[in-house]
């Protein structure tokens, strides 16, 4: 004999025919979802109801007036061209810079040189568009009215809204129907007793006595319970844990600095061009209180500009152009822990040093299946007077055996700050999966601390790795506090 709970037997009489909770809730036969889904649950392990799910993603617009680059085309057209300090001035708060990449992007404008200003024109397909909506424009403005499936809408076009932070929401919508299998269907032709059950025996029901006046439900000791788990760190804790260990056996020492930096230290340090789209307000969280941090060694400031600008006495051409302090100051939230080694070299510059960090980092990224706005890295250097290319790849391929990734390549890659550079892969699931980059730095980036023996340097991606360990597919997973997933986990 099955035994069923009043809500089971309840759930059980009401399907007539296969139903969503909605119409359960709004015939009255039960007021809350929850119910419903916990006697449907039941009902479904004792092979009385199945139960069907179906989700749809729905989109809606956060645009309060008009486009960035809508703005810039109103504003070019009074004007017929404009220099681009003076689209600050129509578009504040960094919005000028966001407009004029969409402006480059749909070809609506180009920038022309004229002596040492950069000047914004309007192209023709941008007059064009000075009378005509967008097709993104026209999908926000529906989007504006009423939420829309995503059957009906371009992907290629949302995904380059959600890349604009903010842009437009994402809702999914999920419907769930019950129906009876065919022993559920037998059990309700038998005829079901619907009298109410008291399945908890009170103190108000012994001293009143009314316990004896109701039916008590019986207990089945067969039935599933939940199992007890013991606790345990998360995951990612423990995996950090051994990040740290294979690290600290090699002989390193861990670092970490301040999550917010001047862009000097996080960018223009590190020979990154002032012009770079790293530093693009799209890709980094630049803050407002502090607005900037004074830098105040000058003899290094003027070292980074000539190196910047010239080369200085490096051997380089430098970038070229005017390097400007007041960008260096600007505060931001670190985009990589390559901050925390640069900072290390510039108080220890001689060799042998051997540090890592597996810190926090920032960057304005939409978030999806592989990417967050605020991450871990895992980033090291050795300063060694035989330091090479060869030992580089030898730690990197070692660090990987031990975190049990048995194929290992390497292949060329451009970094900004270091060469030669490297991109290193492990073997996975059938493919070659890029997990970080490495190489040596560069002379720009040394030569202000004097550093004068190589600089072995590394940057691996920690939630990445994580992803190939446990094989998740979406990075999000790592975060979720799913305490059923977390009590499923091996404890080693």
């Amino acid at each position: 004999m099955i035994e069923l709970s009043f809500n089971e037997k309840k759930l059980l009489v009401a399907l007539d025919k296969e139903r969503s909770t909605a119409e359960l809730i709004e015939n009255g036969t039960f007021e809350l979802e929850v119910e419903i889904m916990g006697a449907a649950s039941w009902l479904s392990t004792k092979g009385l109801a199945r139960i069907s799910e179906t989700s749809e993603k729905f989109y809606s617009s956060n645009l309060n007036g008009s486009l960035p680059e809508r703005k810039a085309l109103e504003a070019l057209e009074k004007k017929g061209k404009m220099d681009l300090s003076e689209l600050a001035e129509h578009l504040p708060n960094g919005e000028d810079k966001i407009a004029v990449g969409w402006l480059k992007r749909k070809g609506l404008a180009d920038i022309i040189k004229e002596g040492d200003s950069k000047i914004l024109v309007m192209t023709q397909t941008g007059k064009k568009f000075l009378k005509e909506r967008m097709s993104d424009e026209f999908l926000l403005d529906k989007m504006s009215s009423s939420k829309i499936s995503e059957k009906d809408v371009d992907q290629a076009m949302i995904k380059d809204l959600k890349g604009r932070q903010g842009m437009i929401t994402e809702h999914i919508v999920t419907e769930r129907s019950i129906s009876l299998t065919d022993d559920g269907k037998a059990l309700v032709k038998e005829g079901i007793d619907l009298t109410e059950e008291v399945a908890q025996m009170t103190v108000e029901l012994i001293q009143s006595g009314k316990w004896k006046g109701v039916k008590l439900r019986r207990y089945d000791v067969q039935t599933f319970a939940p199992s007890v788990s013991p606790a345990k760190k998360h995951p990612l804790s423990r995996l950090a844990a051994e990040v740290r260990e294979i690290f600290t056996q090699m002989g390193f020492t861990e670092i970490d600095e301040e999550y917010i930096q001047p862009a000097f230290w996080n960018l223009d340090v590190l020979f990154t061009p002032q012009d770079h789209p790293a530093r693009e307000l799209q890709d980094t969280f630049y803050l407002e209180s502090p607005a900037s941090i004074k830098i105040d060694d000058k003899e290094l400031i003027e070292t980074v500009r000539k190196i910047h600008e010239t080369g200085g006495d490096t051997g380089s051409t430098g970038w070229g152009g005017k390097w400007s302090l007041e960008k260096a100051e600007s505060a931001l939230l670190r985009t990589h822990t390559t901050v925390n080694t640069i900072k290390y070299i510039s108080k220890n510059s001689e060799p042998p040093a051997k540090v890592f960090s597996l810190s926090r980092i920032f960057r304005k990224e939409s978030i999806d299946a592989t990417h967050l706005p605020e991450f871990t890295q895992i980033e090291g250097i050795i300063i060694d007077e035989k330091g090479n290319f060869d030992m580089l790849v030898s730690l990197i391929k070692s660090f990987y055996k031990k975190m049990g990734f048995d194929q290992i390549r390497i292949r060329p890659a451009y970094f900004p700050y270091t060469e030669p550079s490297l991109e290193v892969e492990v073997f996975f699931n059938g493919k070659w999966m890029e997990l970080g980059g490495a190489g040596i730095f560069r002379p720009e980036v040394t030569a202000p601390f004097g550093v004068e023996y190589p600089v072995l340097a590394w940057g691996f991606g920690f939630e990445r790795l994580a992803m190939l360990k446990w094989d998740i597919r979406d990075i999000r997973d790592l975060y979720v506090s799913d305490m059923d997933l977390l009590k499923k986990n091996t404890v080693f």
